[in-house]
């Protein structure tokens, strides 16, 4: 799944890549809020010598500090005798009433098919399409009469400024990027809103807004300005205090770096009313989180990546290096045949020792989620069992006598009225082993049971369709019923996937795929309805692999800690801890994974399936 709606606000100290930091990089590097003002103020000063006058425009990704960096480079330019003026993007988007009307096709307000409004259609129209365009003539010609009369300092700032209609217009334009949990805990706090909205609507509300609208147009602008290194300087802005500037080929030498050796992205956690405590005690989570339910390890449009180069960490989020890198990273195929995005997704859900089940749900096929939400592609899951106490159990499929119409009205029932039923007489479940593996194809009705740990691997989806069909009864960690949408459920449920056909094709036996010195290479799950392949490799010692242009995700599921290191540089490495998820990238070619623990491990591999570009 993905959405996040409420992650909690920690940051994991332990994930982060150690990285040689390049010489592009080095020159151009300034590490708080104060030296990137002072390096920015300098370039001002060239430009005004040069020119007589500067115009600086300052972008940035939703919730960025735009305003407050904007209010220290004038700050510091005042003191250096200069004349400032500023200009705000906030009044170049539609009037909020116009734009709800014009957004409602993306943003339906129909409670009868999503009761909590949770879904939406992709928005595809650029920062443009939310603006008013003789506003947008209006300030343009407002930057060309500075140009043409004015003297000093003109800073044009806010979600926009870098438009394509008033980029040629500037001497020097910045882009300061957020990473998405900061962004949503700035959403959650009321530090931030939708564009061209005044008014602040709920959390929820404005979160489902930015995931369909906002963030879409922004990663767009943002991807279109790095690619063609259309900005003079990247900055990060998670901390206002400490907000850390670079060239973009200095963040591209970095990138480029990266992804010459294993990586692993920093998680984010969320509490959840079927939460465990499995992870949160195993990483030390703080005391004051009520459980930990879901583990983004790998969720890519809600991750973030860290560098560190020895005198500073570097906090990026991750679908911006993606954004840059992710030809290198996946692959050419990969990324000529996902469009650019990182197509598959990992998080673990945890039920250790825990209240219940997860909800009993299922997920859309591709037709149905294209047509409805303008989505890439259909979702699909599977379950790893990492960790599996007494009396767990997975759910999948139905079992092989259920009425499943009878179900579905029981289901109804449950979401209109509050009756509850006992769905173990219609969903059939399997008793849980660590090491198991289940396939959960687009449409095939399924659940994690209480106590155990699973990895979940899916399909790419930008949004989170998981159509709960019954949660039984149960209310979330602020008090209100849990959402369900038995109608979209019921449009893409799989009735044929019963006991006998999931005993056959989505829990499967492992078979051998290679064997080598002291190790074994088994398959664990593969299936023509999923694009992805699920191994485990288990190895007392060591053993060798290799990267084909395409990545592989390697999760230390049994075992203390490994060291995946290349069998041409060994210098590129990783040291890796039981449960970390880490990337090989594609262009990493042989590669050796050793033991540094003891006793006997086990390797959790996924990569893309042999002809995936094909399907």
């Amino acid at each position: 799944m993905s959405f996040m709606f409420n992650p909690y606000p920690y940051d994991d100290p332990n994930a982060y890549n150690t990285v040689s930091c390049p010489d592009a990089l080095r020159g151009c590097l300034t590490l708080d809020s104060l030296s990137t003002a002072k390096r920015i103020l300098k370039d001002i000063q060239k430009t005004i010598a040069e020119k007589g006058r500067c115009v600086l425009g300052i972008d940035g990704y939703i919730s960025a500090p735009m305003d407050r960096f904007r209010g220290l480079v004038n700050l510091l330019a005042v003191q250096e005798g200069l004349e400032v003026s500023c200009l705000s993007t906030d009044p170049l988007y539609m009037e909020s009433g116009a734009l709800h009307d014009k957004l409602l096709k993306y943003l339906p307000e129909d409670r009868e098919t999503d009761p909590p409004l949770l879904y939406g259609r992709l928005y595809k129209e650029g920062l443009e399409g939310l603006m008013d365009a003789q506003k947008i003539d209006a300030l343009k010609q407002q930057i060309e009469d500075f140009r043409a009369t004015g003297s000093g300092l003109l800073i044009v700032y806010g979600n926009g400024a870098l438009i394509d209609a008033l980029r040629p217009s500037y001497d020097l334009k910045l882009f300061i990027d957020m990473t998405q949990k900061r962004t949503i805990l700035n959403i959650r706090n009321g530090s931030a809103g939708n564009l061209g909205f005044t008014t602040r609507r709920s959390p929820n509300e404005m979160i489902r807004h930015s995931y369909y609208v906002d963030f879409e147009a922004v990663m767009a602008l943002r991807g279109r300005l790095l690619r063609e290194n259309l900005v003079d300087y990247y900055l990060a802005g998670d901390d206002p205090e400490k907000i850390q500037a670079m060239t973009v080929p200095g963040l591209v030498a970095l990138f480029a770096e990266m992804v010459k050796q294993p990586l692993r992205c920093k998680p984010v956690y969320i509490e959840g009313v079927w939460g465990g405590f499995y992870v949160k005690k195993l990483r030390n989570l703080p005391p004051e989180m009520k459980n930990c339910a879901w583990v983004f390890d790998l969720i890519p449009m809600e991750v973030s990546i860290v560098a560190d180069i020895g005198d500073a960490k570097l906090v990026f989020p991750f679908y911006c290096f993606v954004q840059l890198i992710g030809e290198k990273l996946m692959g050419e195929k990969a990324h000529k045949k996902f469009g650019g995005y990182f197509p598959i997704r990992f998080n673990y859900d945890d039920t250790f020792h825990s209240s219940g089940n997860m909800s009993i749900q299922c997920h859309p096929d591709g037709d149905y989620v294209r047509k409805n939400n303008d989505e890439l592609g259909r979702q699909d899951e599977s379950y790893y069992m990492v960790v599996a106490g007494q009396e767990a159990k997975t759910y999948c499929g139905f079992r092989k006598d259920a009425d499943v119409e009878e179900f579905i009205e029981k289901a109804r029932r449950a979401e209109k009225y509050g009756e509850g039923f006992d769905h173990d007489q219609y969903v059939y479940s399997e008793p849980s082993r660590p090491g198991m593996q289940f396939l959960i194809p687009a449409g095939t009705i399924h659940a994690s049971g209480r106590n155990q740990v699973i990895l979940e691997i899916g399909s790419l989806t930008i949004g989170s369709y998981t159509y709960k069909m019954y949660d039984y009864m149960r209310k979330d960690l602020d008090g209100n019923l849990r959402p369900i949408h038995t109608y979209h459920g019921d449009k893409v449920l799989r009735r044929d996937f019963r006991e006998p056909w999931v005993k056959e094709n989505l829990i499967q036996k492992p078979r051998t795929l290679r064997t080598g010195e002291g190790f074994v290479e088994t398959i664990v799950g593969e299936h023509d309805l999923l694009y992805f392949s699920l191994h485990n490799v288990r190895f007392p010692q060591r053993y060798t692999d290799e990267t084909t242009d395409r990545f592989h995700v390697l999760v230390l599921v049994e075992g203390e800690k490994a060291l995946i290191r290349s069998l041409t540089d060994p210098t590129k490495c990783f040291h890796q801890n039981y449960l970390d998820m880490v990337i090989v990238p594609a262009g990493f070619g042989p590669y050796e994974v050793i033991n540094e623990g003891v006793g006997v491990l086990t390797m959790h591999k996924t990569l893309l399936k042999e002809g995936f570009e094909n399907e």
